[in-house]
């Protein structure tokens, strides 16, 4: 089948989950923009996209690839998919097909996998994970698992991009509405606390994500990407800020990188502390000692000084 018709029949899948391409390709856990470049005819699908894409849309692969013969000879090639799934010429799928389960309205198999993934990351570091937790984890077998994702590095990278993608979710939500640019900084840095667990689960994830990219080109791209846009948001917020005469006039991509880098230490500090980010009698340890420590940052070289 050609890959525009692929492509064409990935349009339907989406088009029928009523959701935007980018929500899509969180949910089948791939980079918007590789779910673009193959929409648009520039990138084919792999097999284990188009397996992530057929158990989100409830269709068979057969279907998106437009006959058996197709899909036995792309699956085969890569290895990928279960052996003997049944193939239909139409999108409803096979009731004997050896398939994951129908997915949940949270964004099915793939994206339980990724969470389970990070959960476990943090608890554990990424070396220490194995398939088989996350199997059981996701109550499901390990086949399953490679059946989404075939290594260890297809899973890791997955895992990043969400946590990219949920925290810049959160910022977002966060600061929706916010138009002082002092406070919309200051909630930047109370998102960046780990106060919370959460918060401390998705630390401990960007730590093993830092030792990664010294090791990894691809999570080192990510690492690079990441902090592009994280960086890019502090210097725009502190570039606003010195158009409202809320920071002292300065070079707002310098002071971006210096936040951040503070960020990264500080909390860096908190993590190796005490669970619940107290003190553990060491002063400047915690993440109130964080918090007060950024505060009084920005407060000593960006807040611009009041008239008397």
């Amino acid at each position: 089948m050609q890959q525009d018709e692929v492509a064409a029949r990935v349009r339907q899948v989406i088009d029928a989950a009523g959701v935007s391409a980018r929500e899509f390709a969180r949910r089948i856990v791939i980079d918007p923009s590789k779910l673009s470049r193959s929409l648009n005819g520039t990138r084919r699908f792999t097999a284990a996209e188009l397996a992530r894409i057929a158990d989100i849309g409830a269709v068979d692969v057969g279907w998106l690839l437009g006959s058996a013969a197709g899909a036995a000879a792309d699956t085969d090639a890569a290895g990928r998919t279960a052996a003997g799934a049944a193939v239909t010429a139409s999108p409803v799928r096979s009731a004997s097909a050896p398939r994951p389960p129908v997915p949940s309205p949270e964004g099915g198999r793939p994206l339980q996998i990724v969470r389970e993934t990070v959960r476990l990351i943090a608890e554990r570091g990424f070396h220490a994970v194995r398939v088989a937790d996350i199997a059981a984890g996701c109550h499901t077998s390990t086949a399953a698992i490679h059946y989404h994702f075939p290594g260890r590095d297809e899973l890791l990278e997955a895992a990043v991009r969400w946590c990219m993608d949920e925290d810049t979710r959160r910022r977002a939500d966060a600061t929706a509405g916010t138009r002082h640019a002092g406070d919309e900084l200051r909630l930047l840095i109370e998102l960046q606390t780990p106060r919370t667990e959460q918060q401390r689960r998705q630390w401990c994830v960007w730590l093993d994500l830092w030792a990664e990219a010294a090791r990894s080109t691809t999570v080192g791209r990510l690492h690079v990407e990441y902090y592009r846009q994280w960086r890019g948001t502090v210097a725009d917020v502190i570039r606003r800020g010195v158009e409202q005469g809320v920071f002292r006039p300065v070079d707002a991509d310098g002071a971006a990188l210096a936040l951040t880098a503070l960020i990264d230490g500080l909390a860096s500090q908190v993590l190796a502390g005490e669970p619940d980010g107290r003190d553990d009698g060491v002063p400047g340890t915690g993440a109130q000692a964080m918090h007060d420590t950024l505060i009084a940052h920005v407060d000593a070289c960006l807040t611009a000084p009041t008239a008397d």
